[in-house]
């Protein structure tokens, strides 16, 4: 940008770019696919609306609307207005606005939301790891799913390289074939593996248990994740996604409230009732956090229980110990494997 261009009027230019870019990749977090309904005035209605408006931005850069007579026409729809705004601050600007790189960097950055709607999180696109999106696109799902299959307990990589909601899809249906495998081995219901192995090493409890009750009566990965993070986005807008819930989350908040002792620094705040498993300022990303952590407790049970069966009282080096270590880790992650194949039809 030229050194001739107002200090004001180029920081104007970088807000206005950056809420248009928030404006672009909401599309992305909140798209039609997944409200409700598409009727006129419903959610879907307005959320088509903001995706459809991507095609009229590049032209609002160079042909903003502008006041005239003491009047400025606005448009309701947010990708549109952001995109009048970009243009209004280079129009601000004149000789010294950036013009071109301007609209080069927004068709980049249009690229990358349409290359990420595609499950394509190559380049720019990459960004959308950091998201939380209300779907799951079936091409992220079955990469992380293939991921799994060479790391049944899940990888950092989930976390780098997958769209996290996608990631938490396959995440759960790992998770309930190693609940299986490890229910089996500990002799106890698919639904307590979690609180059981959360006696041998602490663990993220509530999530995954919650997760595999709602797998065991028969809803698939895709509708217990979807439903999780839309109730936690829902929440992070300030609404509650279910309103009938409301008196029981208030009795149980003014129950804890009561209990609670008086200071600022009181241990027990973090037991303070939540409107949403999730944290909604990042729910995808929290919830595959506790479901590898699910995963983990899979594997820590399957191992005790066998080294109990194996344990006959003889003092074993270490050599030995890791030995039998990676034995049992062997045949843990070849029946989880196993399992996860024969209910491969949970994830279509």
């Amino acid at each position: 940008m030229a050194e001739t261009a107002e200090p004001e009027h180029a920081l104007g230019l970088a807000d206005a770019l950056t809420s248009l870019s928030g404006a672009l990749w909401r599309t992305y977090t909140h798209p039609a696919s997944a409200a409700d309904s598409l009727d006129v005035n419903t959610e879907g209605w307005r959320r088509q609306g903001e995706r459809d408006a991507i095609g009229k931005v590049v032209d609002a850069l160079t042909n903003p609307n502008l006041p005239r007579n003491g009047y400025l026409v606005q448009s309701y729809i947010r990708v549109e207005e952001a995109a009048h705004r970009v243009g209004r601050a280079l129009h601000r600007l004149g000789d010294t606005a950036p013009t071109e790189h301007v609209v080069t960097d927004v068709r980049n950055e249009l690229d990358a939301v349409e290359h990420a709607e595609r499950g394509d999180l190559s380049g720019r696109a990459k960004q959308a790891v950091c998201l939380t999106r209300a779907d799951a696109s079936p091409l992220q799902i079955n990469a992380a799913d293939d991921l799994f299959r060479e790391h049944p307990t899940g990888t950092d990589k989930l976390f780098t390289h997958f769209d996290p909601t996608s990631a938490a899809v396959a995440a759960a249906h790992w998770l309930q074939a190693a609940a299986d495998v490890a229910a089996e081995a500990a002799e106890c219901d698919p639904t307590d593996v979690v609180r059981e192995a959360d006696g041998i090493e602490a663990l993220a409890v509530e999530t995954p248990t919650h997760v595999l009750e709602r797998l065991e009566d028969g809803e698939t990965p895709r509708e217990v994740v979807l439903d999780l993070i839309r109730t936690a986005m829902t929440a992070a807008e300030g609404r509650i996604a279910d309103p009938d819930a409301l008196p029981d989350l208030i009795a149980d908040a003014i129950a804890w409230n009561k209990q609670r002792r008086p200071g600022e620094h009181d241990p027990r705040a973090a037991s303070q009732p939540r409107i949403t498993l999730l944290d909604p300022a990042r729910p995808a990303q929290d919830l595959l956090e506790d479901l590898l952590d699910g995963l983990r407790g899979c594997q820590l049970l399957y191992h005790d229980e066998v080294e109990f069966e194996d344990d006959d009282d003889r003092d074993v080096d270490e050599a030995e110990h890791e030995n039998r270590y990676a034995r049992i880790n062997a045949e843990f992650t070849a029946d989880v494997r196993t399992e996860a194949a024969a209910n491969q039809a949970r994830l279509s």
